[in-house]
């Protein structure tokens, strides 16, 4: 199938197409491309909802268009409807997840459907929520009107991924992001990392903090480089996510900058200590969350904090150091995704690797990733690689 141009998805025109069976799917696949570019706007808002973008078509044309901006309000088809009014009556409606069947916060969306007398629904994604997969779809149909499944399901399914997971295995999406020499040192012999990557780096890290639920940093990376952890876009604006850093005997000081910077957004002190002991209370002072959580080898068991993030409704994790935090996520198969940015320089072997210990003593013994993908970034290189638990 030839590639849409970008001016045809600006205008929202429909492509043409020699032959019938050709132009019903290239028709389809290009209004739901739009439909994905309306749900993109929503990520990193939504939790513990999915993303879910939707367009509605008359004609040919588009009549309207609506994301869902956040968990609570309405859901992106009666956003659509709601902008359309009568004229959905007779339209089709291309959806990036199939639309709910039942009363939450909201009603549900297929009722409403079937309510504007919409006459075909498009959609991308099943959604694996049990009060969902598939009941949608069936009422709809039930109903009447025409349904069509599974267009552009992986480009679709890909920016659900942090839903899908919480909502299959109670436990969030968790993606390991670090920033390495060429040798794979994250920091020198001293601990100094400013600035292993360039101010692109920098920038797109910035960009992917507007978009994950949750920042996550261990005690050494606090009090090393006393991060604020929060979101800082060009012009200003930009989401905080919430900041979770792991210290599991309260070591720290509250003083640094991640429990005194004001932001909307909470922090949470993940421990082993008591929230009503001496130590608790400093971080409390500060307006910090203290969670106690279950110990594993004399430290926060790390998988019950991933838990507790899931169901305080935070799907998507960014673990952002340190060394022994990376290896902790790595051995114990709880990452999903890793990140990493590789800088054009070199400490030599004194410098601070950037993963723990991995326990790894044969090589065939390794951990593998896949698979890879390779973006430059100014001067640096941006290393995708999706991690595949065994278990």
């Amino acid at each position: 199938m030839r590639l849409l141009t970008r001016a045809r998805l600006q205008a929202g025109r429909a492509p043409r197409a020699k032959r019938t069976a050709d132009f019903d799917r290239a028709v389809a696949e290009f209004f739901m491309r739009l439909a994905l570019e309306e749900a993109a706007k929503g990520l990193g808002r939504t939790s513990p909802n999915p993303v879910v973008g939707a367009v509605l078509v008359k004609g040919g044309r588009i009549i309207a268009r609506g994301y869902h901006r956040r968990a609570g309000t309405a859901h992106a088809e009666v956003v659509a409807l709601e902008a359309a009014g009568s004229k959905a009556r007779g339209a089709d409606l291309y959806t990036t997840l199939e639309p709910c069947d039942h009363y939450g916060r909201t009603p549900p969306c297929s009722q409403a459907l079937i309510d504007a007398g919409v006459r075909r629904v498009i959609t991308a994604s099943s959604d694996p929520n049990p009060k969902v997969n598939g009941k949608g779809v069936a009422r709809l149909r039930r109903a009447g009107v025409e349904v069509l499944t599974g267009v552009l399901k992986d480009e679709a399914d890909e920016l659900n991924r942090p839903f899908f997971k919480a909502m299959r295995t109670g436990l969030p999406f968790v993606t390991l992001k670090a920033a390495v020499t060429l040798d794979g040192k994250l920091a020198t012999a001293t601990g100094d990392s400013r600035w292993v990557t360039g101010e692109q780096a920098r920038a797109w890290v910035h960009r992917l903090r507007d978009r994950v639920d949750v920042i996550l940093v261990g005690a050494t990376t606090a009090r090393r480089d006393n991060p604020q952890l929060t979101t800082r876009l060009p012009g200003g604006g930009g989401k905080d996510a919430v900041r979770v850093v792991v210290d599991s005997h309260l070591r720290l000081p509250s003083t640094l900058q991640v429990f005194t910077q004001r932001s909307p957004a909470r922090t949470v002190v993940a421990t082993l200590e008591d929230p009503s002991s001496r130590k608790a209370r400093r971080f409390l002072a500060t307006g910090t969350d203290v969670w106690q959580l279950p110990e594993k080898q004399g430290r926060v068991d790390l998988e019950a904090l991933m838990r507790r993030l899931a169901k305080e409704g935070l799907n998507h994790v960014l673990v952002e150091g340190g060394a022994e935090m990376y290896g902790s996520f790595l051995r114990e198969e709880l990452a999903d995704e890793l990140l990493l940015f590789v800088a054009p320089k070199l400490i030599g072997g004194e410098g601070l690797s950037w993963s723990g210990s991995l326990g790894v003593k044969q090589m065939a013994r390794a951990l593998t990733v896949s698979p890879l993908a390779f973006e430059q970034v100014g001067e640096d290189l941006l290393l995708r690689a999706r991690l595949s638990p065994s278990r």
